[in-house]
């Protein structure tokens, strides 16, 4: 039997220079130091490139936070969301993006990285979302077609969560678009050995 994992040790700290506070996790405790410090600089960067994408001004208002998805199992999987308002604009602006580790070895996950090589992945994820979006009766602002391959996408218990930015497939007013698929629905196409095949095993 494998050996229990206890979830790392998340640390909250605060970035707050002027209008901006941006509340951001460090990974501590028992763990691979070098993997301890890629991971938190990983982090830091992610949310620095949401900051960019704002393309804030001087008097503009921004606010980040974090969410922990996943922390089990050696899977840590993070969506980090940067709100930002530019006084005269009709709505402020949000991005989320995510992130997923192995941290016994520090890999980053890509969505395609989730599944066997050369699998349809991207397929059966598509009849997926569309069964869900006509199930939900979801406005999209054109006939859905297809993920990107490198979708963005967190893990959740025992799950896989696809999601869309603002504006991507839907109007402002519906946020965003998430689409979570059980991984027990996925189990023909899954790597057994990666997050999604360790979350697929039953127990705590």
């Amino acid at each position: 039997m494998e050996q229990f994992q206890p979830p790392v040790l998340i640390r909250t700290l605060t970035y707050s220079p002027h209008n901006i506070k941006i509340y951001y996790p460090q990974i501590e405790g028992q763990i691979n130091p070098r993997i301890q410090q890629q991971v938190n600089q990983q982090i830091i960067q992610q949310n620095q490139e949401l900051a960019h994408m704002q393309n804030p001004e001087t008097q503009t208002e921004m606010y980040g936070e974090f969410g922990i998805k996943t922390n089990e199992k050696n899977i840590l999987s993070v969506a980090f969301s940067n709100y930002a308002y530019t006084p005269m604009q009709a709505h402020g602006m949000t991005y989320i993006k995510s992130l997923t580790w192995d941290l016994t070895t520090g890999r980053t996950y890509r969505l395609k990285d989730l599944f066997k090589p050369d699998s349809n992945y991207v397929q059966v994820l598509n009849h997926i979302i569309k069964e869900q979006i006509k199930a939900l009766k979801i406005d999209t602002l054109e006939p859905f077609k297809s993920i990107r391959p490198d979708q963005d996408f967190y893990i959740a218990d025992k799950a896989l969560v696809i999601y869309f930015q603002l504006y991507e497939i839907t109007a402002y007013v519906y946020g965003f678009p998430m689409f979570s698929i059980s991984v027990f629905d996925l189990q023909n196409i899954i790597d057994e050995k990666g997050p999604l095949g360790r979350m697929a095993v039953y127990g705590l």
